[in-house]
């Protein structure tokens, strides 16, 4: 399996792992206060990220590294979870679906800027027509919409899309679970005085669901996901890895409809095919 390959399919891996995210945050904010729910999140994940540095023996990120992970900590393990959570008071996870269709843009724009890519003319057009499809898509869901709730989302959108870069960056040198690893580190002092600052006073009306919820998007959302999405943006190029995002509001709202029961209806397979497309003939055209 050669390089380009690979860094397809972990990515593709990646992006399944994070379809979970918002319907396991929609489920969260309904006992959780969003800013306990995102430094909680990132306390757990790091704990975990400092025992498997140790356990692997991680060589220590030099001192020109420190800035970059503590953006990425920034964009990936603080704003992109509160901005969201807090987006989800507002707006359903169908709605905010329409947003996670603007990753790819926003992750190419910043790997032109920050990783040197440099794609096709094609390259943008493919990828802003799979975001229109998936935006429209989304519209069509009947979803309220809310001003803050939309504002936050955009700015979610923004850095995330960064962190994302940033951390592709970094990990052609670190590897990709070290990087997501050393960004939590690096936060977890800061998370971890935070989450006993912001805990509940009582944690007797917190339904099963929503410790499932914290649980998954701190194992899988916070670290695991990381682990192959970093990778593969590394090994397949940022802006055309990147594209695989536009699966995942699909992913993500077939798994609202199991978890929070927000219909869905037959369209969603026409415009899938669409968004394959759209991924399959920008992979071809992507440049390495």
């Amino acid at each position: 399996m050669n390089k380009t390959t690979s860094g397809w399919i972990n990515g593709f891996l990646g992006v399944l792992i994070f379809s979970g995210s918002l319907p396991a945050t929609r489920l969260a904010v309904t006992d959780f206060d969003p800013l306990f729910l995102t430094v909680c999140r990132a306390a757990i994940a790091g704990v975990l990220a400092g025992v498997l540095l140790l356990v692997f023996r991680q060589q220590r990120p030099v001192r020109s590294d420190i800035v970059p992970l503590l953006l990425i900590a920034l964009g990936v393990v603080a704003g992109f979870p509160l901005l969201t959570a807090m987006a989800l008071q507002y707006v359903t996870s169908a709605h905010a679906m329409i947003y996670i269709g603007l990753l790819p843009l926003s992750t190419a724009i910043f790997g032109v800027l920050r990783g040197g890519e440099r794609p096709r003319p094609t390259f943008w057009i493919l990828s802003a027509l799979g975001s229109f499809l998936v935006a429209g898509f989304a519209l069509t869901q009947g979803a309220a919409s809310s001003s803050v709730g939309d504002a936050l989302m955009l700015a979610s959108i923004i850095v995330c899309g960064y962190g994302y870069a940033e951390g592709a960056r970094l990990s052609r040198r670190l590897g990709g679970w070290q990087v997501i690893s050393w960004a939590l580190v690096l936060s977890l002092p800061v998370m971890l005085l935070l989450s006993f600052y912001y805990m509940p006073v009582t944690w007797a009306g917190i339904g099963g669901s929503t410790l499932l919820s914290l649980a998954y998007v701190s194992l899988f959302s916070m670290l695991i996901g990381f682990v192959f999405w970093y990778r593969g943006l590394a090994q397949g190029g940022i802006a055309a890895v990147g594209q695989l995002q536009l699966l995942q509001p699909f992913f993500g709202l077939l798994l609202s409809a199991l978890l929070l029961h927000e219909p869905i209806g037959w369209p969603i397979f026409l415009v899938n095919i669409g968004v394959v497309l759209c991924v399959a003939i920008a992979r071809r055209l992507s440049s390495k």
